[in-house]
């Protein structure tokens, strides 16, 4: 697999929970090295909260677009390591994604996305694939042999129905927070365009109903609604973390509150 093949980047990425104190993530890009020694590999994010598979997928879908279309990303967030979860490959917006399939790719897909998805027979793993670290054993080095030149299809057969959570029915004014950053701004799964003239969003005991087009326009310690860089509506705080002030986290609740219409969560 020396020639790259057509229309793949030479670009890998990686997303996990493992963190940069131990030795996983630097185990991982040692197995690339020795896979595919003239792939890049590049950095997303390692610090997703342990076991954060919501976390993860906000993650991966935030940042892969900006990549080079061909790019294979390997997201690991894996807390059913060893379990009967398959080890899933999808090709979807001109990347390709390795990871379990646990519904971190949940926000790459949602939308009706157009993808295919393959399980990844462990044929293209180590020698040897441990029950607990298949993001060194498997992951990686299928991620390395696609971003070398492994025809897609030949990673493995198709699945038709890779996890994703389940659908809004359409018409609930329900959402839920999406991240926490580290500055403490409340990520929400609503967009500017479900929030219409007068329209609140209620979280953490709190409805917040101010809106502002850049986080230096609000007063100093009072919430506020803007659209943040994702494109998401945030709920945040002038010189201080609103997650903390809401006392919330990954996955709480939202509501959409007055505006005159009723709206369904995105995701």
């Amino acid at each position: 697999m020396s020639q790259r093949r057509a229309g793949r980047s030479g670009v890998l990425t990686f997303t996990t929970d493992f963190g940069t104190r131990d030795h996983y993530v630097g185990a991982m890009k040692g197995v690339v090295a020795a896979v595919a020694a003239d792939v890049r590999v590049l950095d997303i994010c390692h610090e997703i909260p342990s076991f954060g598979i919501a976390e993860g997928a906000y993650a991966i879908a935030q940042a892969y677009p900006y990549y080079p279309r061909g790019t294979v990303h390997v997201v690991v967030v894996d807390p059913g390591v060893g379990s009967s979860r398959h080890p899933l490959a999808v090709s979807a917006e001109g990347h390709l994604f390795v990871a379990p399939d646990n519904g971190v790719l949940s926000q790459v897909l949602e939308g009706g996305r157009r993808f295919e998805a393959r399980r990844i027979e462990l044929r293209h793993g180590l020698a040897s694939v441990s029950r607990t670290f298949h993001g060194r054993d498997l992951f990686a080095p299928a991620g390395a042999r696609l971003a070398a030149g492994l025809a897609f299809e030949d990673i493995g057969p198709p699945m038709s129905d890779p996890l994703l959570p389940p659908p809004g029915d359409g018409r609930r004014p329900a959402g839920r927070v999406l991240h926490v950053d580290r500055f403490g701004n409340v990520v929400t799964s609503f967009r500017r365009a479900d929030l219409a003239t007068g329209a609140c969003l209620a979280v953490g005991g709190r409805t917040v109903c101010e809106r502002f087009e850049a986080y230096a326009s609000a007063r100093e310690g009072a919430l506020f609604l803007i659209e943040g860089s994702s494109g998401y509506v945030e709920v945040s705080l002038n010189q201080g973390s609103a997650a903390k002030k809401l006392a919330v986290r990954t996955g709480a609740d939202v509501r959409l509150v007055g505006g005159g219409r009723r709206v369904g969560c995105e995701g």
